[in-house]
């Protein structure tokens, strides 16, 4: 079996890394580490395909330095062990793995002791965010490097590289598929590299063509990993858009979603928009969502993607309100402050001094629910962004005036 084109281009030093100027390019951090000869636990995260692995390989690479490679979730305690022992005989050594995240505790906790006293050196990899999904005792060890998304022309510069043609002799590629290439994979190189090769030996002549690219990869890719922070990021921009008001950005992020068959998140989502960015704006959302939903999980998939998109456009061109937000928000940081006080005696369960709202007119009687120390305290500030909140405004202030 040949070697995957992708890993037998992968960067020998740091000098031939595509793209992460930011972390190799001369004077940069990791390149003054290997121009120095002095080398740090780290942690390398971003998303697939853009050269975590490749970085890791080329500095130890440039530096000559020992070292193995395991799998936080393959590999046993047994081959943790395996690699302290090797770290001992030659009194240190790198240890590069992937999926750091998902390292459990037994193999942690050996390892912790030796990452304090520097007799392994950690180059950990991650699509996760480390500051979410790493245990703070390894993360607190570590220098914490992010690596940026390839742009397209990083990407299919890389696929028009003349080295390419030492493992691929018949290559013909003109810029045009290159760029189509670096769009289907999303800035994604590995995937880059696997398309061209798969695209080379289902050519009769080692030509690539649109419409060869097209029958291998009739779907567009796209970054979407429901168990990583790719997910988030699109349900973050998903909710960010109706929020923003921006209706074809919306509709853009729910076929994202709606691709990638995550309805779930899709439903979980719209509900929490409807109260948090809508709110007392437009109340009749709520309702409407849970109805759509309902449609959905119906009639299901493609059909339930018309109610989903009609109660999308609706939320997105919905007046916005989050005034109910803030309110809940002021009230919960005062109780959490410990600011609150006694319940007031004439309000207190089966009490004689209560007064009955309907036994008055216009169903209010002035009286004191607050405690004490809170009576003048305001937590619902009206907003005036819709109708419907603006009457709501006008009798708040009128009950105001009545106290």
């Amino acid at each position: 079996m040949k070697e995957p084109l992708a890993i037998t281009l992968r960067p020998k030093n740091i000098e031939e890394i595509i793209g992460q100027k930011h972390l190799v390019s001369e004077g940069k951090i990791i390149y003054n580490m290997v121009k120095n000869e002095r080398l740090f636990s780290m942690i390398l995260y971003g998303k697939p395909g853009i050269g975590k692995t490749s970085i890791a390989l080329a500095i130890v690479s440039s530096l000559n330095l020992r070292y193995r490679m395991l799998n936080a979730v393959i590999n046993n305690k047994k081959d943790f062990d395996t690699v302290i022992e090797e770290a001992k005989m030659y009194k240190g050594i790198i240890l590069i793995m992937d999926e750091i995240h998902r390292m459990n505790k037994d193999k942690q906790d050996l390892l912790l002791p030796y990452l304090e006293s520097g007799l392994i050196t950690l180059i950990g990899m991650t699509t996760s965010n480390p500051y979410h999904k790493i245990n703070p005792a390894i993360r607190s060890r570590c220098q914490i490097f992010e690596l940026k998304e390839l742009s397209e022309d990083e990407v299919s510069g890389a696929l028009l590289n003349k080295k390419i043609k030492e493992y691929l002799p018949n290559l013909e590629i003109s810029k045009t598929e290159a760029d189509a290439i670096s769009k289907i994979t999303g800035g994604d190189l590995r995937s880059a590299y696997n398309l061209l090769e798969v695209a080379y030996y289902s050519s009769s002549d080692g030509k690539i063509t649109i419409p060869l690219l097209k029958e291998i990869n009739n779907k567009p890719v796209f970054f979407h990993d429901k168990d990583e922070d790719g997910h988030y990021d699109v349900l973050s921009a998903f909710q960010k858009s109706i929020r923003g008001s921006d209706v074809d950005a919306s509709l853009h992020y729910l076929a994202r979603l709606i691709e990638a068959g995550d309805l779930d998140s899709i439903y979980r989502r719209m509900t929490v928009i409807a109260y948090e960015d809508i709110g007392l704006a437009n109340p009749s959302m709520g309702p409407k969502v849970e109805a759509a939903i309902n449609a959905c999980e119906r009639v299901g998939l493609p059909e339930g993607r018309i109610p989903l998109s009609v109660v999308i456009i609706e939320l997105a061109l919905s007046p916005k309100s989050n005034s109910g937000e803030i309110a809940i928000n002021e009230a919960l940081n005062d109780i959490r402050m410990g600011n609150s006080g006694p319940v007031p005696n004439h309000i207190k369960t089966n009490s004689p001094l209560y007064k009955y709202p309907h036994d008055y007119k216009n169903a209010f009687v002035k009286q004191q629910y607050l405690p004490n120390n809170l009576v003048n305290r305001k937590y619902y500030k009206p907003k005036t962004t819709s109708k419907y909140e603006r009457g709501l405004k006008t009798v708040y202030d009128a009950l105001e005036r009545m106290k």
